[in-house]
């Protein structure tokens, strides 16, 4: 089942996540300063933004974690901070960095961790097991946890959040340090949880993620949703496709350069490093009427694309920097800070 096509969660409502007006503060600094968040049931929501934009103090506050300065937020109509122990019945959170016992085997910390949530002995150890067939981790499951990669211990940590696979799974950056095969492996897992009930939120700083996965996408800078849409609409606020074309004979660049300004009418760019034409393609069904007259006028034709604005794009254009730059992360070691003290 394509996850664009997937089961709502019965009985929790239209909204899994309703936040309006979040805010929290450490010291004179706003981590959160009034993030409002709409994720429908039954769906991915991917968050966005650089290094201490405030994506992971939201989601301690939707979590329960950390108690907003100012806001309010529920999760499937429970309010986070006054009916907090319902919230965490509903919630599941897996964060950057491993949680789990290296004292102990794969095997053994999954067990525990199903025997915490009131499964039997021989339920939780079929559990386990099954677990870590899906991630796996068969092979590796009684040797030490000394001994694993850390994307081993990103996969074990996943697993081990989805042991009850509540209605609403916080995944702050899951796939950090991840090989390319186990993201992918990854990404299904993550569209099978929805496919059978359940809501994610997820963090990410891949792109490339955001696009695959989320029906809708938040874009946190300087803890502020400043975009929010579906991956199309974030792109087409960005501006149209792009029309590539190039043609055999280097001769020809100009003539075909005039055709498509005329067709398109618009305005085009000859690179002539590459000797490309590049122009702004509003309507793509003009690509039809344009090769027709290319072919009339005997110009052959060695490559042509049609290209939308990327995600990339999207970023740099509404935070004015790139998703990976590093900056400050003063707001997330804070809440660890806060978070430790209370």
């Amino acid at each position: 089942m394509n996850h664009k096509q997937r089961k709502t969660v019965p009985g929790n409502g239209e909204w899994a996540i309703e936040a309006c007006g979040l805010v929290k503060t450490f010291g004179g600094n706003h981590a959160v300063d009034g993030v409002d968040l709409n994720v429908r049931t039954g769906t991915i929501y991917g968050v966005l933004g650089p290094n201490g934009a405030g994506k992971t103090t939201t989601i301690r506050m939707l979590a329960t974690l950390l108690r907003p300065n100012a806001g309010t937020a529920r999760i499937f109509g429970y309010d986070v901070v006054k009916e907090s122990a319902i919230v965490r019945q509903l919630i599941g959170v897996t964060g950057q960095y491993a949680s789990v016992d290296e004292s102990l085997s794969a095997i053994e910390n999954l067990v525990i961790f199903s025997r915490l949530l009131g499964l039997g002995r021989k339920e939780a150890r079929q559990k386990a097991e099954e677990l870590l067939e899906e991630f796996g981790l068969t092979e590796a499951a009684k040797r030490p946890l000394k001994q694993f990669s850390g994307g081993m211990r990103r996969r074990l940590d996943l697993a081990a959040s989805l042991i009850a696979q509540p209605p609403l799974i916080f995944l702050d950056e899951p796939t950090t340090g991840l090989d390319p095969r186990t993201r992918s492996q990854m990404w299904d897992t993550i569209r099978r949880l929805v496919n059978t009930g359940s809501t994610v939120l997820l963090t990410t700083q891949y792109l490339d993620e955001a696009d695959q996965l989320a029906d809708r996408i938040a874009v946190i800078d300087r803890g502020r949703v400043v975009a929010e849409g579906t991956t199309d609409e974030l792109k087409a606020s960005v501006g149209t496709s792009s029309l590539h074309l190039r043609v055999q004979n280097p001769q020809d660049i100009h003539g075909a350069r005039q055709i498509v300004e005329q067709v398109l009418k618009v305005r085009s760019n000859v690179s002539a490093e590459a000797g490309t034409i590049t122009a702004p393609m509003a309507e793509a069904d003009l690509v039809t009427d344009l090769l027709i007259v290319l072919r009339a006028e005997g110009f052959q034709l060695a490559e042509i694309s049609v290209q939308k604005p990327t995600l990339d794009e999207v970023f740099l254009t509404i935070t004015g920097q790139d998703v990976h730059e590093n900056v400050p992360l003063e707001a997330e070691k804070s809440s660890v800070v806060e978070e430790a003290r209370a």
